[in-house]
Formats: structure tokens, C-alpha cells, sequence
């Protein structure tokens, strides 16, 4: 984007952003919603970059999600108990797109198992709010209930551990999948040094955890990028030739950071910088981090792309692609951007040594 281009829709999202600050209620959150989306978009079609749009996106949500929190907190008996609301999956990431639902959950105080119980009946109604006020806002309910409002995700800090602990322990299918979503946790509102006790936590579990992390990168490895032998592209028939550009695509890049980061005991949830910092932990060598960071935002683009043709088209934005409707210039990145995902499960494969 030229200076010309980039100075008015910085105003804008500061705009935006004063707006979101200063809304009375969930209506007027709901336009300003809508108002985050529109400027991805406007950000998406003048080339601003997929890591500027899923950046400035994922922070107007940020806000969104804490003013929601702000309104509805007045309306509930909450204890006075400290809590925080965790973004996790992409949102904990700052990597949200157009097509995005909700993923969050909400940590507390507790004293004592006891305690724990008598206070989560107490936050669950405020949760449950939040979450129906957050889908108005056209952030949908997470299908498989990842929710502040589900009692299984509205824990006291000594819960949070003992699922961490166990998952790491014993990492089965099922605990491998919640350490996916969970385990890229960021506080967006409340007592935030909860989460960041959290974190450090998991950083003391995961660290150097050979078989855990041998076991992320094998559950990782199970959705290859879809490249073929004879032609370029392996496309889904039954999804009528297209390809998932999250599930083959982003999500290797985003697995794999993230089981660099939390074998080096690295800080940062989003992709790039855990990338950058594997490399400099000695995880990986910098010029393949650099690799990946750029073929991650490569691939990150031609998805928002695919998406804000959805929206002009009048459909929901999704991450199916038909490869073929692509121009020559950008089927070649994204082929590109996918062997490079390919290089970094191999990494993976001789990091653990893992024969696949």
C-alpha cells in the first residue's frame, strides 16, 4: 500500500476502534463489527498485506470482545474473585480472517475445589451472555461448544492446570486436539496475570518434552499439504475440486510454530514470531524461518483473497479453493507456499524422527 493509501484507512480503524470504546450497548457493537469487517476487506483489496489484515482485524475483535464483557459485566453478581477472558485458537493467535467463530474460554481464582464449583455456577450466566452477545456481533457459537460458556471451559486456574498437566501427560487424541486450541491462550480482558500464570505453567510442562512434542508433531502430520506427484494440486472431489486452504494449509505452518514454541519454552502465540524465535532458540536455521513466515503469509493472502470473493459474491466466507480459478501468478505461489509446508513437516519428521 502507497502512504496515500495507507493514512486513510489507519484513520479509519482508529475511528472504528473509538467507536467500539465508547458503544453503549451490544447494538451499536454489532454495526461496529461490521464496520472491523469491512475495513479487512478494504485492507485485503488494496494490498495491505495478510499480516496487517489479520492483524488489525484480530485486534478490532480484541476490543469487541472486551467492550462486550464491559457492558454485561454491570448486569451479573460476579464474585470478587480475579478472572480473565482467554482468546484462544486464532484469536489467541492474532491470525483471524474473515471466516472465523468463537473459541474462548475464562480462567479464575479458587481457593479450593469446593470454591471453584460455588464460583463457576456464578460466571457461568455472565459467560453464557457473553457468547450469545458475541454471535449478534456475528462471531458464530464454536460448534464444538470451545466456549466460556460451556462449564468444561469456565475454570478456576488450578483446573486450567490440571487439564494442561494431564493432556501433556498423557497426550491421546483428544488431549492433542485441545492442546491445538488451547495452548495458544492470550487474556483479552479481566486480571490478565492469570492467563500469563498460565502460561508459564505450560511453558515449565512442554519444555523439552520430547514425547509430548514428538506426539503434537505426529498428530500434526496427519494433514500433508495436498501436492501430488503428477499434477500440481491434490483437490478434494467430494468438495467439489477445491482445496481446505486452513486445514492443508495454514494450519501446517501454524502446528508447527507452535510445537517449536513450546518445545523452546517460547512466549509468543502467533505464528510468525514463534517461527523467528525458534530460530533464534537454534530450533530451526533463520533462513528457514524466514522461508516459512513468508510462504505462511503467502498463503494467508490467497485465503483472504478467496474469502473477500465469497463476501462479493454473496456467499459465507469459507477456506475452500478451486486451485483452476486461480490466475498463473498466484497458483505458482501458492504452490509454492505449500512445498515450503512440506519442508517444514519434513523438519518436523527429523527434528522427532519420525518415519512416515
Amino acid at each position: 500500500m502507497s502512504e496515500s493509501e495507507i493514512l486513510p484507512q489507519a484513520a479509519a480503524v482508529a475511528d472504528c476502534s473509538a467507536r467500539i470504546a465508547a458503544a453503549a450497548d451490544i447494538a451499536a457493537l454489532v454495526a461496529c463489527a461490521a464496520k472491523a469487517r469491512q475495513l479487512a476487506l478494504a485492507l485485503q483489496r488494496e494490498e495491505a498485506g495478510a499480516a496487517l489484515v489479520t492483524s488489525v482485524l484480530s485486534r478490532l475483535n480484541d476490543a469487541i470482545v472486551a467492550r462486550v464483557l464491559a457492558l454485561l459485566e454491570p448486569r451479573f453478581r460476579l464474585p470478587p474473585a480475579r478472572w480473565c477472558w482467554l482468546g484462544l485458537g486464532s484469536e489467541g493467535r492474532l491470525e483471524q480472517t474473515l471466516a472465523t467463530d468463537q473459541d474462548n474460554g475464562l480462567v479464575f481464582s479458587a481457593s479450593d475445589d469446593g470454591e471453584a464449583r460455588g464460583l463457576r455456577e456464578l460466571f457461568l450466566p455472565f459467560a453464557q451472555a457473553a457468547n450469545r452477545a458475541l454471535a449478534e456481533c456475528g462471531f458464530p457459537l464454536c460448534d464444538g461448544e470451545v466456549m466460556a460458556g460451556n462449564p468444561h471451559w469456565c475454570l478456576s486456574q488450578s483446573e486450567w492446570l490440571e487439564n494442561f498437566t494431564a493432556w501433556v501427560r498423557t497426550p491421546e487424541p483428544e488431549a492433542l486436539l485441545n492442546a491445538a486450541i488451547f495452548f495458544d491462550l492470550r487474556p483479552l480482558a479481566g486480571d490478565g496475570s492469570l492467563a500469563a500464570e498460565l502460561r508459564r505453567a505450560l511453558s515449565e510442562l512442554t519444555r523439552g518434552n520430547e514425547i509430548f512434542l514428538r506426539m503434537m508433531s505426529v498428530n500434526a502430520l496427519a494433514a500433508p499439504p495436498p501436492l501430488g506427484r503428477l499434477r500440481d494440486f491434490v483437490t478434494a472431489a467430494e468438495a467439489g475440486g477445491t482445496i481446505d486452504l486452513k486445514k492443508f494449509g495454514s494450519r501446517i505452518f501454524v502446528d508447527a510454530a507452535r510445537i517449536l514454541a513450546l518445545g523452546a519454552g517460547i512466549a509468543a502465540t502467533a505464528t510468525a514470531p514463534r517461527l523467528r524465535q525458534a530460530a533464534l532458540e537454534g530450533a530451526m536455521a533463520p533462513a528457514d524461518a524466514e522461508a516459512a513466515v513468508h510462504a505462511f503469509h503467502a498463503l494467508q493472502g490467497i485465503r483472504l483473497a478467496a474469502q473477500a470473493g465469497n463476501v462479493d459474491a454473496g456467499r459465507t466466507p469459507g477456506n475452500q479453493l478451486d486451485p483452476e480459478g486461480l490466475n498463473e501468478f498466484d497458483r505458482r505461489l501458492l504452490l509454492d507456499a505449500l512445498r515450503q509446508a512440506r519442508t517444514l513437516q519434513q523438519g518436523l519428521k527429523t527434528r522427532f524422527h519420525i518415519d512416515t
